[in-house]
Order: C-alpha cells, then sequence, then structure tokens
C-alpha cells in the first residue's frame, strides 16, 4: 500500500520548487492533491504532470497573503476530494537585504503577510477540516533562519521564526485532536531563484561553504522529509521542527 493512500493533501507554492516536488512524491504514494500557487499556468502544468502519473490532483489559485484565499482553497478541496488530511505550507517569498533601519515598510509587510501571516491563514481554515476528517497532519516550511539570523534578512529570519513559534502552539492547542503540527527548516536549496543563473558562480560556492556537506540542498531532499511527516511513519511526532541543511545549523 502506498504511504499516503486516499489521504487528501494541499501544498502552497505548488508551482515550482519544493512545493512541485512534495505534490509529485505525494501523487506517487496514493493522495489526492490539490496544487495551490499565484502562478495559474505552471501550477497547471503540475496538475497535468500528476494525472500523467496516474493521480488526482486539481489547481487552486491562491494568494496565501489573503485570508480569503486560504478560506477558498480549502472549501475547494474539500468540494472535490470530500475532506482534508494533510496540508502543506510551503509558499514564501525572500526579502531584500537591508539593515534593520533601512527595510521599506512595504516590504516588512510584504514578507511578513506571505511568510507568517500566509501560514495562520492556512492552519486556522485547514485544521478544522482535519478534525472532520479523524485527524491529519500539518507541515509548516520554515527556513533554518528560523532558527538562526543572517545579516541583511531582518523581515525573512522574523517570519520564519514565526513560522516555528506557530507550529509549536498549533501542535499543543491540537495534540488531542488527532492533527499533528509540524516544521521543516531547509537549508538553502537549489532551485530557480537560487542558482548560478541569479546568483552568479561565486555567489553560490559561498552559499556552499556555509554548509558543512559543502553543497546546496535539492528540492527533492526536503520533499523526502515533508512525506515522512505527512505520513503514518511520524503518528507520534508533533510540535517539532526538522532541520535538512546539510548541517548548517550544527556549525
Amino acid at each position: 500500500m502506498k504511504r499516503l493512500e486516499n489521504k487528501v493533501s494541499i501544498i502552497t507554492g505548488a508551482a515550482s520548487g519544493i512545493g512541485k516536488e512534495t505534490a509529485l512524491l505525494f501523487a506517487k504514494e496514493g493522495a489526492k492533491v490539490t496544487v495551490s500557487d499565484i502562478n495559474e499556468e505552471a501550477g497547471k502544468n503540475v496538475v497535468e504532470e500528476i494525472k500523467k502519473l496516474g493521480g488526482e490532483a486539481i489547481f487552486v489559485k491562491a494568494n496565501t497573503a489573503k485570508a480569503l484565499d486560504c478560506e477558498n482553497l480549502v472549501r475547494e478541496t474539500v468540494k472535490a476530494f470530500g475532506g482534508l488530511h494533510i496540508s502543506v505550507n510551503n509558499a514564501g517569498v525572500g526579502s531584500d537585504f537591508s539593515k534593520v533601519a533601512d527595510v521599506k515598510l512595504e516590504d516588512w509587510q510584504r514578507v511578513i503577510d506571505i511568510n507568517l501571516s500566509g501560514v495562520f491563514y492556512g492552519m486556522k481554515y485547514q485544521i478544522p477540516e482535519m478534525i472532520k476528517s479523524k485527524g491529519g497532519s500539518v507541515i509548516n516550511i520554515a527556513s533554518i533562519l528560523g532558527q538562526a539570523a543572517f545579516q541583511g534578512s531582518s523581515a525573512y529570519v522574523a517570519s520564519k521564526h514565526g513560522v516555528v513559534g506557530l507550529t509549536k502552539t498549533g501542535a499543543l492547542d491540537y495534540a488531542t485532536d488527532n492533527v499533528r503540527v509540524n516544521a521543516i527548516g531547509p537549508g538553502f536549496i537549489y532551485t530557480g531563484l537560487v542558482n548560478e543563473e541569479t546568483m552568479g558562480k561565486e555567489g553560490i560556492e559561498a552559499l556552499e561553504t556555509k554548509h558543512p556537506m559543502n553543497r546546496l540542498g535539492e528540492a527533492k531532499e526536503i520533499a523526502a522529509m515533508v512525506l515522512f511527516l505527512a505520513s503514518d511513519e511520524a503518528s507520534f511526532v508533533t510540535g517539532a521542527y526538522y532541520p535538512v541543511d546539510g548541517g548548517y545549523l550544527a556549525v
């Protein structure tokens, strides 16, 4: 039997990177997948990939910074698949490098709205449906910067620290409702935003040296941890923060 057989899942930011790899992996493991993103074309392409694999998926466009979008995302998922068991709150954005006093107010608000409030909105509407489905698993994608600081990235660091705290509180709130809430802290992951084309060879090499394994991570390596936390194999795991970072936080 597949590890997520007959489970219904929502994945935000699923049009690319970690979200896309997670969506494809979930489908291979038997889950019904709601692919959500602000990029409609790319999101629908992921749905088509899932269907070619023989899986079930729909696309729902949503901006996680908007509570009504998050509510509608859950509503459309339940309408299509009859319930909800797993959510992966993955959508997020980076921030410009600025010292705290130089951060533009609109940049601060954008990062907090998407990275932190977006996770809260997701949990607010996802968890009641999981309780109706007799339990579920919430996986919030934080960052290594949910545990450590990074010079010039105050908005991002604050948002990801907030995600870790929100995760732990949610885990305690719903521990007796059979709803598990955990967070993952990826290191720097080689994606469409972090690569030699966008950052230059020297930039990538500089990031690599911050990881004891001397390389960046791959999206599929994060997806593997998401799958574990979503599955019944993690039935006694809640309120945890799992770094997947090539040793970054061990230094």
